[in-house]
Protein backbone atom coordinates (compact mmCIF):
# COMPACT_ATOMS: atom_id res chain seq x y z
CA UNK A 1 0.00 0.00 0.00
CA UNK A 2 1.04 3.35 -0.74
CA UNK A 3 1.55 5.84 2.14
CA UNK A 4 -1.48 8.20 2.87
CA UNK A 5 -0.17 11.38 0.58
CA UNK A 6 0.86 14.07 2.60
CA UNK A 7 -1.83 16.58 1.87
CA UNK A 8 -3.78 14.27 4.53
CA UNK A 9 -2.28 16.59 7.28
CA UNK A 10 -4.88 18.95 5.72
CA UNK A 11 -7.59 16.62 7.60
CA UNK A 12 -6.03 17.38 10.79
CA UNK A 13 -8.14 19.69 13.08
CA UNK A 14 -5.96 21.75 14.29
CA UNK A 15 -3.55 20.26 16.47
CA UNK A 16 -4.09 22.75 20.03
CA UNK A 17 -3.80 22.36 23.69
CA UNK A 18 -6.43 25.13 24.70
CA UNK A 19 -5.18 28.46 23.73
CA UNK A 20 -6.70 29.88 27.50
CA UNK A 21 -4.54 28.79 30.36
CA UNK A 22 -5.24 24.97 31.11
CA UNK A 23 -4.67 23.78 34.19
CA UNK A 24 -1.85 22.04 35.68
CA UNK A 25 -1.52 18.01 35.30
CA UNK A 26 -1.97 18.27 39.33
CA UNK A 27 -5.08 20.55 39.37
CA UNK A 28 -6.39 18.53 36.67
CA UNK A 29 -5.94 14.52 38.02
CA UNK A 30 -7.32 15.96 41.34
CA UNK A 31 -10.27 17.75 39.43
CA UNK A 32 -11.40 14.67 38.28
CA UNK A 33 -10.61 12.90 41.28
CA UNK A 34 -13.37 15.15 42.84
CA UNK A 35 -15.39 14.43 39.48
CA UNK A 36 -15.18 10.64 40.17
CA UNK A 37 -16.12 11.10 43.76
CA UNK A 38 -19.28 12.95 43.18
CA UNK A 39 -20.37 10.33 40.37
CA UNK A 40 -19.86 7.85 43.50
CA UNK A 41 -22.70 10.01 45.84
CA UNK A 42 -26.36 8.64 45.50
CA UNK A 43 -27.44 11.97 45.47
CA UNK A 44 -25.43 12.94 42.60
CA UNK A 45 -24.65 9.87 40.44
CA UNK A 46 -28.54 10.17 38.88
CA UNK A 47 -27.75 13.67 37.56
CA UNK A 48 -26.73 14.26 34.04
CA UNK A 49 -24.88 17.17 34.98
CA UNK A 50 -22.21 15.21 37.07
CA UNK A 51 -21.50 12.76 34.54
CA UNK A 52 -20.94 16.55 32.18
CA UNK A 53 -18.73 17.74 35.12
CA UNK A 54 -16.56 14.31 34.90
CA UNK A 55 -16.62 14.73 30.85
CA UNK A 56 -15.36 17.48 31.12
CA UNK A 57 -12.75 17.28 33.55
CA UNK A 58 -11.40 14.39 31.96
CA UNK A 59 -11.01 16.79 28.95
CA UNK A 60 -9.13 19.08 30.79
CA UNK A 61 -7.00 16.48 32.00
CA UNK A 62 -6.08 15.48 28.12
CA UNK A 63 -4.97 19.14 27.51
CA UNK A 64 -3.09 19.48 30.87
CA UNK A 65 0.85 18.05 29.34
CA UNK A 66 0.56 20.53 26.74
CA UNK A 67 -0.16 23.73 29.15
CA UNK A 68 -0.70 26.61 26.81
CA UNK A 69 1.78 25.12 23.79
CA UNK A 70 -0.03 25.54 20.18
CA UNK A 71 0.50 24.56 16.67
CA UNK A 72 2.10 26.71 14.18
CA UNK A 73 4.09 28.71 16.50
CA UNK A 74 7.70 29.77 16.24
CA UNK A 75 10.10 28.54 18.76
CA UNK A 76 11.20 31.72 20.21
CA UNK A 77 7.19 32.88 20.96
CA UNK A 78 6.30 29.46 22.68
CA UNK A 79 9.75 29.42 24.73
CA UNK A 80 8.12 33.04 26.31
CA UNK A 81 4.70 31.30 27.19
CA UNK A 82 4.37 31.02 30.93
CA UNK A 83 4.85 27.70 32.44
CA UNK A 84 7.31 26.49 29.14
CA UNK A 85 10.32 24.75 30.36
CA UNK A 86 13.31 24.30 28.73
CA UNK A 87 14.46 20.95 26.51
CA UNK A 88 15.56 18.22 28.69
CA UNK A 89 16.93 17.35 25.18
CA UNK A 90 17.16 18.69 21.97
CA UNK A 91 17.93 16.55 18.80
CA UNK A 92 17.53 16.57 14.50
CA UNK A 93 15.28 13.98 13.56
CA UNK A 94 13.60 12.71 9.97
CA UNK A 95 10.44 12.89 9.50
CA UNK A 96 8.70 12.05 6.39
CA UNK A 97 12.18 12.94 4.54
CA UNK A 98 12.52 16.59 6.38
CA UNK A 99 14.72 17.25 9.48
CA UNK A 100 12.58 18.67 12.34
CA UNK A 101 14.07 19.59 15.55
CA UNK A 102 12.69 17.12 18.53
CA UNK A 103 12.65 18.79 21.89
CA UNK A 104 12.13 16.09 24.63
CA UNK A 105 10.66 17.53 27.83
CA UNK A 106 9.47 15.81 30.74
CA UNK A 107 5.51 14.79 29.76
CA UNK A 108 5.76 15.54 26.37
CA UNK A 109 7.75 15.86 22.89
CA UNK A 110 7.67 18.89 20.78
CA UNK A 111 8.01 18.84 17.08
CA UNK A 112 10.01 21.70 14.97
CA UNK A 113 10.31 21.92 11.21
CA UNK A 114 13.01 23.74 9.00
CA UNK A 115 11.17 27.20 9.57
CA UNK A 116 11.16 26.42 13.52
CA UNK A 117 7.38 26.07 13.61
CA UNK A 118 5.90 23.63 16.18
CA UNK A 119 4.16 20.89 14.28
CA UNK A 120 3.48 17.94 16.89
CA UNK A 121 2.69 17.66 19.99
CA UNK A 122 3.57 14.49 21.65
CA UNK A 123 2.43 13.70 24.91
CA UNK A 124 4.44 11.24 26.64
CA UNK A 125 3.87 11.24 30.32
CA UNK A 126 -0.69 11.67 30.12
CA UNK A 127 -2.35 12.38 33.81
CA UNK A 128 -4.54 9.55 32.83
CA UNK A 129 -3.98 6.51 30.69
CA UNK A 130 -6.16 7.49 28.12
CA UNK A 131 -8.60 10.58 29.08
CA UNK A 132 -10.61 10.55 26.06
CA UNK A 133 -11.95 7.01 27.00
CA UNK A 134 -12.89 8.52 30.48
CA UNK A 135 -14.54 11.92 28.84
CA UNK A 136 -16.43 9.37 26.07
CA UNK A 137 -17.76 6.92 28.70
CA UNK A 138 -18.93 10.11 31.26
CA UNK A 139 -20.48 11.66 27.76
CA UNK A 140 -22.53 8.36 26.94
CA UNK A 141 -23.73 8.14 30.80
CA UNK A 142 -24.73 11.64 30.85
CA UNK A 143 -27.08 11.04 27.75
CA UNK A 144 -28.14 8.07 29.47
CA UNK A 145 -29.59 10.48 32.68
CA UNK A 146 -30.53 13.21 29.90
CA UNK A 147 -33.92 11.73 29.39
CA UNK A 148 -35.59 14.95 28.22
CA UNK A 149 -32.56 15.77 25.81
CA UNK A 150 -32.05 19.14 27.90
CA UNK A 151 -28.24 18.91 27.38
CA UNK A 152 -27.91 16.81 23.97
CA UNK A 153 -26.57 19.44 21.75
CA UNK A 154 -23.15 19.67 24.27
CA UNK A 155 -23.23 15.94 24.59
CA UNK A 156 -22.59 15.29 20.99
CA UNK A 157 -20.65 18.12 20.66
CA UNK A 158 -18.14 16.74 23.49
CA UNK A 159 -18.28 13.04 21.66
CA UNK A 160 -17.36 14.73 18.30
CA UNK A 161 -14.00 16.67 20.07
CA UNK A 162 -13.33 13.38 21.77
CA UNK A 163 -13.02 11.58 18.33
CA UNK A 164 -11.68 14.48 16.52
CA UNK A 165 -8.68 14.36 19.55
CA UNK A 166 -7.75 10.71 19.02
CA UNK A 167 -7.79 11.38 15.15
CA UNK A 168 -5.42 14.47 15.17
CA UNK A 169 -3.08 11.73 17.70
CA UNK A 170 -3.39 9.41 15.46
CA UNK A 171 -2.54 11.69 12.05
CA UNK A 172 0.68 12.34 14.30
CA UNK A 173 1.55 8.87 15.19
CA UNK A 174 1.48 8.12 11.52
CA UNK A 175 3.43 10.90 10.27
CA UNK A 176 6.12 9.88 13.08
CA UNK A 177 5.80 6.13 11.36
CA UNK A 178 4.28 4.13 14.03
CA UNK A 179 1.47 2.95 12.00
CA UNK A 180 0.30 0.57 14.56
CA UNK A 181 -0.57 2.79 16.94
CA UNK A 182 -1.70 5.46 14.53
CA UNK A 183 -4.41 2.72 13.66
CA UNK A 184 -5.51 2.21 16.78
CA UNK A 185 -6.46 5.72 17.94
CA UNK A 186 -7.81 6.61 14.28
CA UNK A 187 -10.09 3.19 15.22
CA UNK A 188 -10.84 4.66 18.84
CA UNK A 189 -12.19 8.03 16.78
CA UNK A 190 -14.56 6.43 14.37
CA UNK A 191 -15.84 4.09 17.13
CA UNK A 192 -16.25 7.75 19.50
CA UNK A 193 -18.44 9.22 17.24
CA UNK A 194 -20.76 6.27 17.07
CA UNK A 195 -21.41 6.67 20.61
CA UNK A 196 -25.45 8.33 21.18
CA UNK A 197 -26.48 10.92 20.98
CA UNK A 198 -24.28 11.32 18.36
CA UNK A 199 -24.56 8.28 16.89
CA UNK A 200 -22.77 8.96 13.34
CA UNK A 201 -20.35 6.87 11.39
CA UNK A 202 -17.50 9.71 10.10
CA UNK A 203 -16.51 8.07 6.97
CA UNK A 204 -13.29 9.58 7.24
CA UNK A 205 -12.34 8.49 10.45
CA UNK A 206 -13.65 4.89 9.39
CA UNK A 207 -11.71 4.77 5.64
CA UNK A 208 -8.46 5.89 7.52
CA UNK A 209 -8.89 3.36 9.83
CA UNK A 210 -8.93 0.55 7.65
CA UNK A 211 -6.54 2.47 6.01
CA UNK A 212 -3.30 2.37 8.07
CA UNK A 213 -4.49 -0.73 9.60
CA UNK A 214 -3.88 -2.42 6.29
CA UNK A 215 -0.62 -1.17 5.52
CA UNK A 216 0.47 -2.27 9.78
CA UNK A 217 -0.21 -5.44 8.77
CA UNK A 218 -3.78 -5.87 10.74
CA UNK A 219 -5.62 -7.24 8.18
CA UNK A 220 -8.56 -8.43 9.96
CA UNK A 221 -8.96 -4.69 11.70
CA UNK A 222 -8.35 -3.28 8.06
CA UNK A 223 -11.37 -5.61 6.91
CA UNK A 224 -13.64 -4.22 9.84
CA UNK A 225 -13.72 -1.07 9.15
CA UNK A 226 -13.21 -0.78 5.05
CA UNK A 227 -16.41 -3.15 5.43
CA UNK A 228 -18.16 -0.35 8.18
CA UNK A 229 -17.38 1.85 4.77
CA UNK A 230 -19.07 -0.52 2.52
CA UNK A 231 -21.70 -0.81 4.26
CA UNK A 232 -22.52 2.86 4.76
CA UNK A 233 -22.09 3.03 0.89
CA UNK A 234 -18.98 5.08 1.29
CA UNK A 235 -16.97 4.31 -1.21
CA UNK A 236 -13.80 6.94 -1.23
CA UNK A 237 -12.73 9.20 -3.84
CA UNK A 238 -13.08 7.81 -7.39
CA UNK A 239 -13.98 4.78 -5.75
CA UNK A 240 -10.66 3.71 -3.92
CA UNK A 241 -12.49 1.35 -1.53
CA UNK A 242 -13.07 -1.30 -3.59
CA UNK A 243 -9.19 -1.86 -4.09
CA UNK A 244 -8.42 -0.76 -0.56
CA UNK A 245 -10.71 -3.52 0.57
CA UNK A 246 -9.59 -6.20 -2.49
CA UNK A 247 -6.02 -5.97 -1.61
CA UNK A 248 -7.09 -6.97 2.43
CA UNK A 249 -8.97 -9.75 0.97
CA UNK A 250 -5.77 -11.01 -1.02
CA UNK A 251 -3.57 -10.95 1.72
CA UNK A 252 -6.19 -12.31 3.99
CA UNK A 253 -6.09 -15.27 1.38
CA UNK A 254 -9.85 -14.63 0.28
CA UNK A 255 -9.19 -14.44 -3.45
CA UNK A 256 -12.69 -15.27 -4.87
CA UNK A 257 -13.70 -12.00 -2.54
CA UNK A 258 -11.24 -9.75 -3.35
CA UNK A 259 -11.76 -10.27 -6.94
CA UNK A 260 -15.40 -9.45 -6.90
CA UNK A 261 -14.92 -6.56 -4.72
CA UNK A 262 -12.75 -5.54 -7.55
CA UNK A 263 -15.28 -6.23 -10.35
CA UNK A 264 -17.63 -3.97 -8.03
CA UNK A 265 -15.45 -1.22 -8.13
CA UNK A 266 -15.17 -1.57 -12.00
CA UNK A 267 -18.73 -1.72 -12.32
CA UNK A 268 -19.15 1.44 -10.49
CA UNK A 269 -15.72 3.33 -11.32
CA UNK A 270 -14.67 1.73 -14.23
CA UNK A 271 -11.85 4.84 -14.24
CA UNK A 272 -10.31 4.15 -11.09
CA UNK A 273 -6.48 2.88 -12.03
CA UNK A 274 -5.96 1.38 -9.11
CA UNK A 275 -8.99 -1.17 -9.91
CA UNK A 276 -7.81 -1.61 -13.51
CA UNK A 277 -4.32 -2.66 -12.17
CA UNK A 278 -6.04 -5.13 -9.45
CA UNK A 279 -7.88 -7.17 -12.17
CA UNK A 280 -4.80 -7.16 -14.91
CA UNK A 281 -2.32 -8.46 -12.44
CA UNK A 282 -5.38 -11.08 -11.47
CA UNK A 283 -6.56 -12.04 -14.71
CA UNK A 284 -3.37 -11.81 -16.99
CA UNK A 285 -1.20 -14.36 -15.52
CA UNK A 286 -4.11 -16.97 -15.53
CA UNK A 287 -5.05 -19.45 -18.13
CA UNK A 288 -7.31 -18.14 -20.51
CA UNK A 289 -7.06 -14.72 -18.25
CA UNK A 290 -6.68 -12.08 -20.91
CA UNK A 291 -10.31 -12.99 -22.60
CA UNK A 292 -12.27 -12.86 -19.06
CA UNK A 293 -10.66 -9.38 -18.48
CA UNK A 294 -12.06 -7.97 -21.83
CA UNK A 295 -15.42 -9.98 -21.17
CA UNK A 296 -15.57 -8.14 -18.03
CA UNK A 297 -14.92 -4.51 -20.21
CA UNK A 298 -17.32 -5.65 -22.87
CA UNK A 299 -20.08 -6.41 -19.96
CA UNK A 300 -19.01 -2.86 -18.58
CA UNK A 301 -19.57 -1.24 -22.22
CA UNK A 302 -22.79 -3.18 -22.48
CA UNK A 303 -24.36 -1.70 -19.45
CA UNK A 304 -22.71 2.17 -19.85
CA UNK A 305 -22.29 2.62 -23.82
CA UNK A 306 -22.10 6.02 -23.12
CA UNK A 307 -18.84 6.03 -20.39
CA UNK A 308 -15.88 7.16 -22.43
CA UNK A 309 -13.38 6.30 -19.90
CA UNK A 310 -14.33 2.37 -20.36
CA UNK A 311 -12.72 2.69 -23.43
CA UNK A 312 -9.67 4.42 -22.24
CA UNK A 313 -9.79 1.08 -20.15
CA UNK A 314 -10.52 -0.92 -22.42
CA UNK A 315 -7.41 1.05 -24.57
CA UNK A 316 -5.14 0.39 -21.28
CA UNK A 317 -5.64 -3.36 -21.39
CA UNK A 318 -4.95 -4.08 -25.30
CA UNK A 319 -1.68 -2.15 -25.39
CA UNK A 320 -0.63 -4.48 -22.09
CA UNK A 321 -1.33 -7.18 -24.54
CA UNK A 322 0.19 -5.79 -27.01
CA UNK A 323 -2.78 -5.09 -29.37
CA UNK A 324 -1.56 -1.79 -30.74
CA UNK A 325 -4.26 -1.79 -33.55
CA UNK A 326 -7.30 -2.37 -31.12
CA UNK A 327 -5.46 -0.29 -28.07
CA UNK A 328 -5.69 3.12 -30.64
CA UNK A 329 -8.98 2.42 -32.46
CA UNK A 330 -10.32 1.95 -28.73
CA UNK A 331 -8.53 5.49 -27.67
CA UNK A 332 -9.71 7.09 -30.63
CA UNK A 333 -13.85 6.16 -29.86
CA UNK A 334 -13.08 7.00 -26.48
CA UNK A 335 -12.40 10.64 -28.45
CA UNK A 336 -15.00 9.87 -30.31
CA UNK A 337 -17.38 10.06 -27.24
CA UNK A 338 -15.67 12.99 -25.47
CA UNK A 339 -14.42 15.63 -28.08
CA UNK A 340 -14.31 17.91 -25.52
CA UNK A 341 -12.55 15.87 -22.74
CA UNK A 342 -8.67 16.36 -22.32
CA UNK A 343 -8.58 13.43 -20.63
CA UNK A 344 -9.41 11.49 -23.73
CA UNK A 345 -6.53 13.03 -25.86
CA UNK A 346 -4.52 12.60 -23.15
CA UNK A 347 -4.99 8.90 -22.92
CA UNK A 348 -4.17 8.60 -26.94
CA UNK A 349 -0.85 10.97 -27.19
CA UNK A 350 0.71 9.15 -23.70
CA UNK A 351 0.11 5.20 -25.65
CA UNK A 352 1.84 6.72 -28.71
CA UNK A 353 4.49 7.82 -26.39
CA UNK A 354 4.37 4.18 -24.30
CA UNK A 355 5.05 3.25 -27.74
CA UNK A 356 7.56 5.49 -28.88
CA UNK A 357 9.69 4.51 -25.57
CA UNK A 358 9.33 0.87 -26.50
CA UNK A 359 11.09 1.45 -29.87
CA UNK A 360 13.43 3.71 -27.97
CA UNK A 361 14.26 1.10 -25.66
CA UNK A 362 14.59 -1.72 -28.06
CA UNK A 363 17.40 0.61 -30.12
CA UNK A 364 19.56 0.81 -27.36
CA UNK A 365 19.87 -2.67 -26.93
CA UNK A 366 20.94 -3.46 -30.55
CA UNK A 367 24.43 -2.99 -31.98
CA UNK A 368 22.77 -3.62 -35.20
CA UNK A 369 23.12 0.05 -37.03
CA UNK A 370 20.28 -0.85 -39.43
CA UNK A 371 18.00 -1.84 -37.25
CA UNK A 372 18.66 0.76 -34.91
CA UNK A 373 17.92 3.56 -37.47
CA UNK A 374 14.55 1.65 -38.08
CA UNK A 375 13.74 1.60 -34.45
CA UNK A 376 14.84 5.42 -33.98
CA UNK A 377 12.54 6.08 -36.96
CA UNK A 378 9.71 4.19 -35.49
CA UNK A 379 10.30 6.06 -32.67
CA UNK A 380 10.33 9.51 -33.74
CA UNK A 381 6.91 8.85 -35.69
CA UNK A 382 5.48 7.70 -32.68
CA UNK A 383 6.93 11.02 -31.17
CA UNK A 384 4.96 13.08 -33.81
CA UNK A 385 1.95 11.00 -33.25
CA UNK A 386 1.48 12.12 -30.04
CA UNK A 387 2.21 15.66 -30.49
CA UNK A 388 -1.68 16.07 -31.79
CA UNK A 389 -3.86 14.92 -29.45
CA UNK A 390 -1.64 16.56 -26.82
CA UNK A 391 -1.83 20.11 -28.12
CA UNK A 392 -5.41 19.32 -28.75
CA UNK A 393 -5.85 18.16 -25.12
CA UNK A 394 -3.94 21.50 -23.57
CA UNK A 395 -6.10 23.34 -25.40
CA UNK A 396 -8.75 22.30 -23.71
CA UNK A 397 -7.41 22.33 -20.02
CA UNK A 398 -8.36 25.11 -17.38
CA UNK A 399 -5.34 27.03 -16.22
CA UNK A 400 -3.61 24.45 -14.02
CA UNK A 401 -0.26 23.14 -12.58
CA UNK A 402 -1.43 19.84 -14.72
CA UNK A 403 -2.03 21.74 -17.87
CA UNK A 404 1.79 23.34 -17.00
CA UNK A 405 2.98 19.24 -16.67
CA UNK A 406 0.95 18.89 -20.10
CA UNK A 407 2.81 21.53 -21.92
CA UNK A 408 6.14 20.33 -20.28
CA UNK A 409 5.57 16.73 -22.44
CA UNK A 410 4.99 18.19 -25.24
CA UNK A 411 7.88 20.13 -25.52
CA UNK A 412 9.88 17.11 -24.17
CA UNK A 413 8.53 15.55 -27.40
CA UNK A 414 9.84 18.18 -29.95
CA UNK A 415 12.83 18.70 -28.24
CA UNK A 416 13.57 14.64 -29.54
CA UNK A 417 12.08 15.90 -32.96
CA UNK A 418 14.40 19.54 -32.97
CA UNK A 419 16.17 18.81 -35.55
CA UNK A 420 14.12 17.06 -37.80
CA UNK A 421 12.11 20.42 -39.13
CA UNK A 422 12.51 23.53 -37.37
CA UNK A 423 8.58 23.68 -36.85
CA UNK A 424 9.33 21.46 -34.15
CA UNK A 425 12.46 23.43 -32.19
CA UNK A 426 9.19 26.56 -32.55
CA UNK A 427 7.32 24.20 -31.05
CA UNK A 428 9.74 23.55 -28.09
CA UNK A 429 10.20 26.99 -27.16
CA UNK A 430 6.39 27.95 -27.46
CA UNK A 431 5.41 25.07 -24.83
CA UNK A 432 8.90 25.40 -23.07
CA UNK A 433 7.40 29.51 -21.70
CA UNK A 434 4.03 27.66 -20.99
CA UNK A 435 5.36 25.15 -19.02
CA UNK A 436 6.77 27.31 -16.75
Amino acid sequence: MKRILIALAVLLTAQVADAQMTKTPAAAKKSVETAIAATENPKKETKYATWLKLAAAYMDAYNAPTGSLFTNVPRLQLQQTPGYKPALSVETVMVEGAPYKKETHEDKVLYFDSSDMLKMIVVTKPVFEDPLAGALAAYVKAAELDVKGAKTKDIAAGIRQVGAKYFDDGMIQYTLGDYAAAADLVAKAADAVLAAPLAKIDTTYTYYAGYIYNQAGNYDRAKEYFTKCLDAEYYAEGGNLFPALADVYMKLGDEETGVATLKKGFELYPENANVLVGLINYYLPKEGGEADLLDLIAKAKQAMPDNASIYRVEGDVYKRLGDYENAEASFRAAIAMTPDSPDAYIALGGYFIDRGNEYFNKGQETYDQKEYDALMAKYEEMCIASLEPLEKAYSLMPESDFKKNVASTIKQVCFVLRNKDNKFMEKYEHYNALSK
